[in-house]
């Protein structure tokens, strides 16, 4: 991937086997350190932000990753059933362990890293808030027989959630998929379709619609939920292409404001020009994604914040949307 744009294609690679196994050891697979941690930390054509999370975790751990995923942020669309990748990803870095310790980092908590025994069961040690989602993600990978031995894990996303889109389930997929990766036999890649479950059975409150975005997304087309998982179908979804522009607008401001104020961004883009609005997510959110013409594209923005400034209130949030394709290994 280059610039703001989004992951690429789609690199499934599932092995189609059972996972099992213990962990390597934390030398392992020095050969895949070497390209996808400190070799992509240093190489001057590799996207800002994967270079910023492999250098990020050997800052923070002392040593490189052996893997780097990117995961694009997901949506649904206004029709029932259908969801899309966006062109903006969350990335983590990992390397493999063997004293059954994880190390967990994130850019965006920098005085909340922590180090924490792996347990299989029980309660969760304690640990700051923003490390429970992965401490989890990482116990239901050992469980399932990745990465026992313990994992250096660091996590940082494009978007924070102030821009309105999921956080929590493309940061799922991307620590997944990077550990499963590292712990992983030679040349093995991790099977999507049975980490999808993985996460479903770890994190049930979870969106499972948009981690399948994550995983089996393609450029310029939308994922029908309907189908089964392993038979999927696409639709056509390239609104660059018809000449329109899909565009992300949230509201600021208290959180029991923002329904009423959606509405009425919703009604004023509307009159503007807009073809259509509709939220991103299945929950009530600070956010509506909105189809414009492109001719119309100013007019619409302008309009939605002359409203909100005329109030006094503050101008929502503006950012393009490409549909990008799924969660990727980054070399």
């Amino acid at each position: 991937m280059t610039g703001p744009t989004g992951p690429g294609a789609p690199n499934p690679g599932a092995s189609g086997h059972a996972p099992g196994g213990t962990a390597p050891s934390a030398g392992a697979r020095p050969e895949t350190a070497d390209l996808a941690g400190g070799g992509l930390a240093r190489r001057a054509t590799a996207d800002p932000l994967f270079r910023l999370v492999a250098y990020a975790l050997e800052a923070a751990h002392g040593r490189p990753p052996a893997a780097v995923w990117s995961a694009p942020y997901a949506f649904r669309l206004g029709s029932p059933g259908l969801v899309a990748a966006a062109g903006w990803p969350t990335a983590a870095a990992a390397a493999p362990r063997d004293d059954g310790l994880v190390r967990l980092s994130s850019l965006g908590h920098p005085a909340d890293s922590c180090d924490l025994p792996l347990t299989l069961s029980g309660p969760l040690p304690d640990a700051p808030a923003w490390a429970v989602r992965p401490y989890t993600v990482l116990r239901a990978l050992a469980r399932a027989g990745y990465g026992r031995g313990g994992t250096d894990l660091h996590v940082q996303g494009s978007l924070t959630g102030a821009a309105g889109l999921a956080t929590a389930e493309p940061a799922d997929c991307a620590v997944a998929l990077a550990v499963a990766d590292v712990h992983a036999a030679a040349g093995e890649r991790p099977d999507r379709a049975f980490l999808a479950r993985l996460l479903a059975g770890a994190l049930p409150e979870g969106d499972d619609g948009l981690r399948r975005a994550v995983f089996h997304a393609r450029p310029g087309r939308a994922l029908l939920l309907g189908a089964r998982p392993r038979r999927r179908r696409y639709v056509a979804f390239d609104p660059a292409a018809s000449g329109a522009r899909l565009v992300l607008m949230a509201v600021r401001g208290e959180a029991a404001d923002r329904p009423r104020e959606l509405a009425r961004a919703a009604c004023c883009a509307r009159r503007a020009g807009a073809l259509s609005a509709w939220p991103p997510g299945q929950r009530p959110g600070r956010s509506l994604l909105m189809l414009l013409p492109e001719p119309r594209r100013a007019a619409v923005r302008s309009a939605v914040a002359e409203d909100f400034r005329g109030r006094g209130r503050p101008v929502p949030r503006f950012l393009n949307i490409a549909v990008a394709g799924a969660a990727r290994r980054e070399e």
